[in-house]
């Protein structure tokens, strides 16, 4: 009886066109409305990097002056820390690989001469930043610990950007100019860009394209490259960038990645000894808690989904609320024209339940159709969003889990409204009908 009940569905579709049509389009905005936007929440929420997010910590200490009061409303919050910290973390032999980086920006001049120089953004990281972050490469690899002990100028290229200086060669070996040195390719990082950008919160975009290359930390230090993020100082720094270095400036970040999540307890005990170690040393004044976070808990921390995104689809599902509202009514004038039609069914033998599972069926074709109109709209939407707005462009995309969750929706909420018309159509006495006929 499904089939039969299912094609009954389709011809209804036929049946009071410009009503069809209204409810089609009514359930098509509202789960296009909120597709994209949960679409967007979604992939903002992402895990970015699932197979090792709970054992990749990030330590943040404050090293605020103890002048600065923080009121019990104001929770203080830095995403960095200082250099000298970074330097000690990197080489405490904590857990089984250790990172500190910061973002960079350079003019690169390609060797071909046609080709002007233009500015991209890096990052400066320490070695084992590619091995902690599972970064896939395309030809050759990261800098041995020679390089960067003595901070060579040694750098690996994203796919894209080697791409454009070199074409479909291997670059490895090949000599570019950045910041006016000249540096040798060492390797080529294939296509990876983790959404979001976990790895570093502070300035630039969250959401987007990755960096165009990687120089190690030592070589960005002793080029005294410039940062392109943020720098919190909450105190003068002396002029001179050795000074800059030594200061409680915080411009770094700093990871470190353990065998297994149960090591976290470990390397909270060896922080909060560092901190006490550091306050004999006259730092540390504020004796503040020393904070260790996993992936999922540092982008609850940075803010990467923010409140007026939570909002929005909220907002969305009620806008689909008041959609669905008047679905309901849109159904209930469908289905009462139809009451001599239910009253003959009724007379020929056909129960309550028949009634009831013939029109649920009807709903979930409208609901259907309903989706995929609503899935073009919401591909429209989202398509508009990344026209609009580059940094979003990677996280407005619909994947398979968010196609699959609109074809439930929408289905789903057409059966949801059509719960009360066809009970109401079930209710139809057959002696009163078969009278005014």
């Amino acid at each position: 009886m499904f089939a039969y009940y299912l094609k009954l569905g389709v011809r209804s579709l036929r049946r009071n066109r410009a009503l069809t049509i209204l409810m089609v389009l009514t359930l098509a905005v509202g789960v296009a409305a909120s597709v994209s936007t949960l679409t967007i929440l979604h992939m903002m929420s992402n895990d970015p990097i699932p197979q090792k997010s709970e054992r990749l910590f990030v330590p943040i200490i404050d090293n605020g002056p103890l002048d600065k009061d923080y009121s019990p409303e104001e929770k203080y919050e830095n995403t960095q820390i200082s250099y000298q910290d970074a330097m000690n973390f990197v080489k405490s032999g904590q857990g089984v690989r250790r990172t500190a980086l910061f973002a960079v920006a350079a003019p690169v001049e390609p060797v071909r001469k046609e080709m002007p120089p233009f500015f991209q953004s890096g990052l400066a990281p320490t070695r084992d930043f590619f091995a902690m972050f599972d970064v896939p490469f395309l030809h050759g690899q990261g800098w041995n610990e020679a390089d960067e002990a003595r901070g060579a100028d040694v750098v690996v290229l994203s796919r894209k950007l080697a791409g454009k200086l070199y074409g479909d060669a291997n670059p490895v070996g090949q000599r570019v100019t950045l910041m006016g040195f000249p540096y040798t390719v060492v390797g080529v990082a294939d296509d990876w860009q983790p959404l979001p950008r976990f790895y570093q919160l502070a300035g630039g975009p969250r959401f987007g394209n990755s960096e165009a290359f990687f120089i190690p930390m030592s070589n960005a230090v002793r080029h005294e490259a410039a940062i392109n993020g943020g720098i919190s100082c909450s105190t003068a720094v002396a002029p001179g960038y050795a000074n800059f270095l030594a200061s409680e400036c915080t411009w770094v970040t700093a990871w470190f990645e353990t065998a297994s999540k149960g090591d976290r307890r470990d390397l909270q005990a060896w922080l909060d000894g560092y901190a006490d170690e550091q306050r004999k040393l006259g730092r540390l004044k504020r004796h503040a808690p020393n904070m260790l976070y996993d992936v999922g808990e540092w982008l609850a921390y940075g803010k990467v989904v923010s409140k007026d995104s939570r909002l929005q689809a909220w907002l969305a599902f009620g806008f689909l609320l008041l959609c669905l509202v008047n679905t309901v009514g849109l159904l209930l004038a469908k289905f009462s024209v139809r009451a001599s039609e239910i009253g003959v069914r009724r007379a020929l033998g056909a129960s309550r339940r028949e009634i009831f599972r013939q029109f649920l069926i009807e709903t979930g074709v409208v609901g259907l159709v309903g989706g995929v109109l609503g899935l073009v709209l919401a591909f429209a939407a989202l398509a508009l969003l990344r026209m609009a707005n580059k940094e979003m462009a990677s996280v407005a995309t619909m994947d398979m889990q968010m196609l699959a969750l609109t074809f439930l929706l929408s289905v789903g909420a057409a059966v949801l409204a059509g719960l009360l018309p066809t009970w109401r159509a079930c209710q139809v006495t057959p002696a009163i009908q078969l009278k005014s006929q």
